[in-house]
């Protein structure tokens, strides 16, 4: 791999070095530097020739989708360095590597759209569920692009651009935790194929111009990479027609916290340094993850100025009222990586901006559908870009918006998400009951924090003086939950700083998508999608749904911490979740202190808490018949009765992948 691929920041400077429209940087632009002008790129685009009409350039198949024609094998591949802003503060430009592979035949006789995968991953971790890495030649020039896409879509037309973010493969700089450096250094690429960035040969430094591409890009990618995909969208980025996050985080305080609790501690620090490894250009950015990660602030916990710039939903820089692409989410219910409110309030925020939105929601947790649903994956994604990107009439903006996996296998459509006829108020009781009703008499009942306590061992019927667990009767009719479930509560506690977590489970013996590994179990079989070249090839392990009987299901948790001695009123959200809960069943609440291994834990003593019954309620989004519930005999196992398949897969320290 060639070293020389890289050049001096300063040789960038030279070349075009402006980018004032991306002016949200860390330090300034070189004195008397001027922002490239558009009329420089007119100058150089070679004037449209009449084959670029889609119908010609992509001609379509009986079933109105491109058709994939072009070769693959003898496709160009080729590097090169937009110059961004100075997003690291230390006075030069910085330069992102951005991978290209394009058909051959279309080089000056037709413009292509560009379908983009930026990562942080490229260099030290890999892409998908083989970890696929970047690959060069003796070289330099690119030979493994990772994942399908290129494969896919490169045939049919299209141009596929894998971007190192900045700090991160053979980009300069450093990465700040989904802040401006990581998506800005991502949106200048866009900015270039657009016209409205500069670019130069990694060999040469001289000036290259996009002159191949319609300017119309389509971003898209799992965890980290869709998350990029987010934060470009919201800066309103020109040329940006489409996006679509897979599991993505729309807010990085979601991310890492819930109601001023941290899920792990310095986690700006640790996921900062992790993304950098095995990058090609040394630099030192020790100075600068540590003062990040102070910024972070998990003493307070608080979401403060460093939360707010990483908010892309509504934050001071990044903002769901500037998005002008359309919006494909997709994301699986029971993520426990990027928690489920990150593409729910995403989803609303979008909403009320009026954006063109469509959402897939799964069983699995952390799953690309590509592995969980690969066939009619492909297909749909391939739809929306045509129809996207080179504007194919092809109807799928004439479908249900909205596709949800309720149960295993069993998938329903509608045109609206959530789907909710009501909020259903439970109310508990002193006798552990859970009910419909009006408020009762004030009561309080309690629990002694255990600092040591985890969530499945808090959901069992055997006596536990450290949580408190109420239940229903038994539901009459299938009852579907569709949005997030919260608790509002009256709580009172002696210590410095509290905490609480609240649970939603169902309890009744079912087939279930487990938690182990996401939910998905990886085949030794493999199948193919797209053509293959040398060492890139389209061939990917199959995946399928690891499905079995279990006696339970968490459907959802909270947590709060609770700042200072004394009583708190408040309401705790629960992860957004899409599901159906059979006829038969019954729902428990689960109310307990510390949760070991879910959150940092700030209440280390066995404190005793408190609830007003009367001022307390389950908040379920509910669609469909729940008008009483059965009685019956409860169905909340002991802990001997209670199989590891049903319990949470252990916390772990994980990164948005």
């Amino acid at each position: 791999m060639r070293v020389h691929h890289v050049r001096a920041k300063q040789v960038a400077a030279v070349a075009l070095a402006a980018l004032t429209g991306l002016g949200l940087t860390a330090g300034a632009l070189p004195a008397g530097a001027a922002p490239p002008a558009a009329e420089a790129r007119q100058a150089t685009v070679t004037e449209p020739n009449p084959m670029a009409d889609p119908v010609e350039t992509h001609p379509l198949t009986d079933d109105g989708v491109t058709e994939a024609v072009y070769d693959y094998a003898g496709a160009i591949r080729e590097s090169v360095t937009v110059i961004a802003p100075d997003l690291d503060g230390d006075g030069d430009l910085e330069e992102i590597r951005a991978d290209i592979i394009r058909p051959a035949e279309l080089d000056g006789v037709a413009e292509v759209p560009v379908v983009m995968d930026a990562s942080p991953y490229y260099a030290c971790c890999g892409r998908g569920n083989e970890s696929e890495l970047k690959q060069y030649d003796e070289s330099g020039d690119p030979t493994m692009f990772p994942l399908y896409y290129d494969n896919y879509f490169v045939p049919r037309g299209y141009a596929y651009v894998a971007v190192d973010m900045a700090g991160t493969g053979w980009s300069t700089g450093c990465t700040d935790h989904g802040g401006r450096s990581d998506v800005l250094s991502v949106k200048a690429v866009v900015d270039w194929l657009n016209g409205n960035a500069s670019a130069v040969d990694p060999d040469t430094g001289e000036p290259v111009v996009a002159d191949w591409t319609t300017g119309k890009t389509g971003m898209l990618g799992k965890s980290y990479d869709g998350t990029l995909a987010n934060g470009v969208a919201a800066t309103g980025a020109e040329g940006l027609e489409t996006i679509v996050p897979i599991g993505a985080i729309s807010s990085w305080y979601d991310y890492d916290r819930a109601q001023g609790l941290a899920f792990s501690a310095n986690y700006p620090r640790y996921l900062m340094s992790y993304v950098a490894r095995n990058r090609h250009i040394p630099t030192d950015c020790a100075a600068i993850t540590e003062e990040l990660n102070a910024a972070g602030d998990d003493a307070s916990g608080a979401h403060n100025a460093f939360w707010d710039e990483r908010d892309y939903r509504s934050g001071p820089v990044f903002d769901a009222s500037q998005v002008t692409a359309s919006v494909f989410i997709v994301h699986g219910a029971q993520d426990t990586n990027v928690d489920t409110p990150n593409f729910s309030r995403w989803w609303t925020a979008l909403g009320e901006q009026g954006v063109e939105r469509k959402l897939w929601l799964t069983r699995l947790g952390h799953v690309d559908p590509f592995d969980s649903d690969r066939d009619e994956w492909v297909d749909t994604l391939h739809r929306w870009f045509d129809h996207e990107l080179l504007g194919v009439d092809n109807g799928i903006t004439d479908e249900p918006a909205v596709r949800v996996e309720v149960a295993p296998n069993e998938v329903v459509t509608s045109d609206t998400w959530p789907v909710t006829d009501r909020t259903a108020r439970l109310r508990p009781g002193a006798d552990g009951s859970l009910a419909l009703g009006a408020r009762g008499r004030a009561t309080d009942v309690g629990w002694v924090n255990a600092p040591g306590q985890n969530f499945n061992s808090a959901l069992t019927a055997d006596p536990n003086p450290n949580r408190l667990l109420f239940r229903t009767g038994t539901l009459t009719s299938d009852l579907r939950l569709s949005g997030a479930t919260s608790v509002t509560t009256t709580v009172t506690h002696g210590a410095p700083t509290g905490q609480i977590t609240v649970g939603l489970v169902d309890y009744g013996v079912l087939d279930r998508v487990l938690g182990a590994g996401d939910g998905a179990i990886t085949l030794a079989t493999e199948s193919c999608y797209g053509e293959s070249a040398g060492i890139d090839d389209a061939c990917y392990r199959d995946v399928i749904r690891n499905i079995g009987s279990t006696e339970l299901q968490v459907l959802g948790r909270g947590w709060a911490r609770l700042d200072g001695a004394g009583t708190h009123t408040l309401t705790v959200e629960m992860q957004t979740n899409d599901v159906v809960v059979p006829a038969g069943h019954q729902l428990g609440l689960v109310i307990m202190g510390t949760d070991r291994g879910a959150t940092v834990t700030v209440d280390g003593a066995a404190t005793q808490y408190s609830i007003d019954l009367r001022r307390t309620s389950l908040n379920l989004p509910v669609s469909g018949p729940m008008a009483s519930f059965a009685p019956g005999r409860s169905l909340v196992p002991a802990a001997n009765e209670v199989s590891q398949e049903s319990l949470l897969p252990r916390q772990s320290v994980v990164v948005p992948r």
